[in-house]
């Protein structure tokens, strides 16, 4: 097992809606030990070369990130068993794509990595790239065959100017949902607008539901997993998207985030790869493409710090009120062939009312079922839009 030198944790600003603190000073120096590079790569000479724009000045497109720094952890040695199982020999093309999807599951180090790589406006320069880390555990939440969902959440140790540990802090991250050969599908309209729509050809394919941390629906696409050689990876069709918290809280120029996905289980975790498309819609119909950009987004197994162990705690006393946030939305999804959503209600965002809520469920030892219940219908009843 390899030590990792210190790291960044801005995940919690990139997930949470509040933008991520800019990285004003170089981060400390690597272990020799270490297994992956600094959180920013080293400074260059002027002129050096930047990915996709090498004739641009270092200075001119540092990443932007954050500077919050975390404790050391461990990286899984070998490979996980969940990819061992994935790798058994004799499985059906459905079973295979099933263990995909649960070696999904898992305590991670999680970097998200993206530059815009092509411009489509006139006088285009391209902004800075986005780079930022989290420790991240993935939790199965359900398992009935052709349906499988999993839980993320944000499970942090910060240290701070004098070495010493705090932590762990525990926030619900966002969550996705598998359903094989699915017939509908919500698909993003834009101005926070989702629309009903047919699955075309689902034979063979999985949609992946993706929500917010509030458990708001985010994107929905279909796409198919393929495995040869040891190789699985699923490929997503086109998916249209609100724009990402690194995004909204910086450009204004755009609306709609577009893109093709690919998923592709490692030894040691997974890989997303988006090959996104920047694009203002607008209610006229017309559209404009601005740019493009790559993202890779890394989850590898951790042995330590443990993760686990917060999440469930933290779990133990909040996710009968979750659990009546899903319902809740799953009525709204099932019922409305479209439905927009409002920016605030009473001045303050949707997460925002049901992470107050559940904090102090979390502080308290008394259940009450029934207004859990009321408390997520309503507060979700009063962000739809009528």
């Amino acid at each position: 097992m390899k030590l990792v030198s210190l790291f960044p944790i801005v995940a919690l600003g990139l997930c949470l809606h509040a933008r991520a603190q800019e990285n004003t000073t170089p981060p400390p120096a690597p272990a020799p030990e270490a297994a992956a590079p600094p959180a920013t790569p080293p400074p260059a000479p002027a002129g050096g070369h930047v990915f996709a724009w090498p004739f641009m000045s270092w200075e001119e497109m540092k990443p932007r990130g954050g500077s919050t720094k975390g404790s050391e952890v461990t990286l899984l040695s070998g490979a996980k068993e969940s990819w061992n199982r994935l790798q058994q020999p004799g499985l059906d093309k459905f079973e295979r794509d099933r263990r995909a999807i649960l070696a999904l599951a898992g305590n991670y180090r999680v970097s998200f990595d993206f530059t815009e790589i092509v411009g489509l406006a006139e006088n285009f320069k391209p902004t800075r790239p986005y780079f930022s880390w989290g420790t991240e555990n993935v939790t199965l939440l359900e398992d009935k065959g052709g349906f499988i969902s999993l839980q993320h959440s944000l499970v942090m140790y910060f240290k701070d100017e004098k070495g010493e540990t705090s932590g762990p802090h525990v926030m619900k991250h966002w969550r996705q949902d598998w359903t094989y050969e699915d017939t509908e599908m919500q698909v993003y309209q834009g101005d926070m607008t989702w629309k009903k729509a047919p699955v075309e050809s689902p034979q063979g394919k999985w949609t992946q539901a993706v929500f917010q941390v509030d458990d708001s629906p985010r994107y929905e696409v279909a796409g198919a997993w393929t495995h040869d050689g040891g190789l699985s990876l699923w490929r997503s069709e086109n998916c249209p998207r609100p724009l990402p918290r690194r995004e909204f809280s910086v450009r204004k120029d755009y609306n709609v985030l577009e893109g093709i996905h690919e998923i592709t289980i490692t030894p040691n975790g997974w890989v997303h790869v988006q090959n996104n498309r920047k694009l203002q819609a607008n209610k006229d119909g017309s559209r404009k493409y601005l740019g493009q950009e790559l993202g890779v987004d890394r989850y590898e197994e951790i042995t330590s710090p443990e993760l686990a162990p917060a999440f469930d705690a933290y779990w133990a006393k909040t996710n009968t009120y979750w659990k009546d946030v899903r319902d809740t939305w799953g009525k709204v999804l099932k019922d409305k062939e479209t439905f927009s959503l409002k920016d605030t209600y009473d001045g303050k965002q949707l997460f925002m009312i049901h992470f107050e809520y559940a904090d102090g469920l979390e502080k308290s030892d008394k259940a009450n079922p029934e207004a859990d219940l009321k408390h997520a219908q309503e507060t979700i009843g009063n962000f739809l839009q009528s």
